[in-house]
């Protein structure tokens, strides 16, 4: 049995519905599938969920809401027609209609966009609708019961055999709609793959697969035909977001493999992901990166003999609720490096609590970008950090930091946020004239 998930522009018109039901008719093993709300028709078209949040805005403050409750029908009474199918969405339509008032519950006006999804698409393949808050239930803290979860999911199945399931939701103890983050159908449709055991996870979008570096700044970069959740997980963290990270811990565990495939090339193998990959040919794995972290430089004579001194700095950023991103370190000085964005409104109070309390000496560095050059191939190959700077000193990069993992699965070198794009070219291109990505 496979589980499958389609994305938001799989889902976006009657076109794209015709094309997941190709999908799923070609193999019979296709029994459970999970659905996004819909995405967008074209560029300068609008998600459905980003029009629900703004519907629930409108609501909250009073302000008309005619015209985005009507645009939002509109879309699902538009797929319906296009389709010919005779099931009744406008009967859903109505029900969330009668409830659009000011204390409408948030998560369940924007859990709508995935229930019609299901709805429609149920009634398009021939198979049952389950909805997911009768299967993915939560405890009230905000975690997935997986006990009752996976019973849930074992009895629908076994009762109903092939169902739609939409995604992005479950239910508290009390039946409330709980959301899962945003994006998060893929985690949907992980827990099912989990829960009914399933042969394979197959994640439906619009790309080919994982990319080998961001095609926004790499022209043309490669599809990756195998990468371990690790290399994944590495590289969704620095930003290559394909596949909602929180979507793998729940398939990693069971080694069950994920399938990335594009609904629009159903033909293209797409991107394996599971535990161990034999795929030796290339070094590098793939090349990711985020801009905008800063650095806390901190400096104090004989800090490396002063027992305790980097548990209390990390204390202080603790104090704050701050994530440490990574923690470079000197004979006498430690660099703490944190995003930009986590200490806005707090960063010189904790330059002033480090200097006072800990009698330091703190520089800050803003606007640093971090790249990460990712390959389980990597491991005991020399020469890796010889080539990164190289390259980068060939293009006049200046390295800020550089760390590495004890397991040498990757590389993160710190740039100038102005040096990104740039870095990140410049290592591609030398990575692919070595025949190393």
């Amino acid at each position: 049995m496979i589980v499958t998930k389609f994305g938001g522009t799989s889902m976006a018109s009657a076109e794209q519905f015709k094309k997941v039901k190709s999908i799923i008719d070609a193999n019979n093993e296709r029994q459970i599938v999970v659905v996004s709300a819909a995405g967008k028709k074209s560029s300068d078209d609008i998600k459905i969920t980003d029009l629900l949040y703004t519907l629930h805005t409108h609501l909250q403050y009073g302000v008309p809401y005619t015209d985005i409750w009507n645009m939002i029908a509109g879309r699902y009474l538009e797929i319906q027609r296009d389709l010919g199918l005779s099931s009744n969405i406008s009967a859903d339509l109505d029900i969330i209609k009668s409830k659009l008032k000011k204390d409408i519950d948030q998560n369940y006006l924007i859990s709508r966009g995935e229930y019609l999804s299901a709805k429609l698409m149920s009634a398009y393949l021939g198979f049952d609708f389950v909805d997911s808050k009768d299967i993915i239930r939560f405890t009230y803290s905000g975690t997935v019961d997986f006990e009752r979860s996976e019973q849930n999911a074992k009895k629908f199945f076994s009762s109903h055999g092939k169902i739609v399931v939409p995604g992005f939701y479950g239910s508290y103890p009390n039946g409330e709609i709980c959301l899962f983050s945003r994006g998060g159908s893929d985690i949907t449709g992980a827990y099912l793959a989990r829960f009914l055991n399933a042969k394979i996870y197959e994640n439906w979008t619009d790309v080919p697969g994982t990319l080998t570096a961001d095609p926004r700044i790499v022209e043309n970069p490669k599809t990756i035909s195998q990468i371990t959740y690790t290399e994944l997980r590495e590289l969704s963290y620095m930003g290559a977001n394909v596949l909602h990270e929180d979507s793998i811990f729940p398939l990693q565990e069971k080694n069950i493999s994920i399938n990335i495939r594009n609904t629009n090339e159903p033909s293209c193998p797409g991107t394996i992901i599971k535990r161990d990959c034999n795929d030796e040919r290339y070094v590098i794995t793939g090349i990711a990166g985020k801009k905008d972290f800063v650095s806390f430089d901190i400096l104090k004579d004989h800090m490396s003999t002063e027992i305790g001194f980097t548990r209390r700095v990390l204390e202080i950023f603790e104090d704050y609720k701050i994530n440490v991103e990574h923690l470079p370190t000197g004979i006498d000085s430690v660099s703490v490096i944190v995003s930009g964005s986590s200490v806005s409104g707090c960063m010189y109070d904790i330059v002033s609590k480090i200097e006072n309390e800990l009698g330091a000496k703190v520089n800050v560095k803003k606007e640093l970008a971090l790249i990460a050059i990712v390959g389980r191939n990597m491991a005991g190959k020399s020469g890796i950090c010889a080539r990164i700077f190289a390259s980068l000193s060939a293009v006049g990069i200046n390295i800020k930091m550089i760390a590495q993992p004890p397991d040498e699965t990757n590389i993160i070198v710190g740039v100038d946020n102005s040096n990104y794009k740039k870095a990140i070219q410049a290592l591609y291109k030398d990575f692919e004239d070595a025949n190393w990505i």
